[in-house]
């Protein structure tokens, strides 16, 4: 690999924790076990029942990095995020039936706390996608040759800037993911593919849904 490619392509590097993908799986867990029960699909214990049991064989995997290589870790980990992902939609829709539906019970506090958690969600599941998808994924970020980046990190514009070896980790994605939903639009990282760009865009319509009509909605209530 060319020295002219910098921290845009990475070096060979060492093993990256997924713990810390891990602690957001469980925060993104514990934000849909506090929700009120008429904003959960089904039994309010199943979707977490189902992640912790996706969760589970990928944090004992993760403690030997010697098999993260097999093509099944990778399907695991989609398929959680996808899990987390299609509860948290959900929500989103049955928090915003609840809030136009007639007679609804919902008071104030109640509807911003449950836009709050949702939000937060949102920021956790994309943050997810983006370190799982970019380049290949974690494993294949750390290899001297893989994918072409999916996400143009300032560092790989100014590869000076970063340390020898650099790629990105769990915390840049969530940073990322933090910025777009708040801004509504990327920040100091772009997005290069076409999924990329997709899921940036989803996860801004998901915020500004959130954002504008129910925290807005919850703030006039308690006006």
């Amino acid at each position: 690999m060319s020295e002219k490619h910098g921290a845009a392509w990475g070096r060979a590097a060492a093993h990256e924790p997924r713990w810390p993908a891990s602690v957001a799986v469980l925060a993104a867990l514990a934000l849909y076990i506090v929700l009120p029960k008429e904003l959960t699909v089904g039994p309010q214990w199943l979707a977490p029942a189902l992640e912790l049991i996706l969760l589970v064989p990928l944090a004992v995997v993760g403690s030997h990095p010697s098999t993260l290589d097999q093509p099944w870790v990778r399907q695991l980990a989609i398929a959680l995020i996808a899990i987390v992902n299609a509860a948290n939609v959900a929500s989103l829709a049955l928090l915003v039936h609840a809030l136009f539906a007639h007679g609804s019970q919902m008071v104030g506090q109640r509807l911003f706390l449950s836009s709050a958690s949702i939000w937060s969600t949102n920021v956790i599941v994309y943050a997810l996608w983006f370190w799982e998808l970019d380049r290949g994924g974690p494993r294949a970020r750390l290899r001297s040759r893989h994918q072409p980046p999916d996400f143009l990190f300032p560092q790989m514009v100014n590869p000076d800037s970063a340390p020898q070896g650099w790629s990105p980790q769990f915390i840049d994605y969530l940073y990322v993911a933090f910025t777009n939903a708040t801004a509504f639009s990327p920040t100091d990282t772009m997005p290069l593919t076409p999924w990329a760009k997709t899921l940036m865009g989803i996860q801004s319509l998901v915020s500004l849904l959130t954002v504008a009509l129910v925290a807005a909605r919850a703030v006039n209530i308690l006006a």
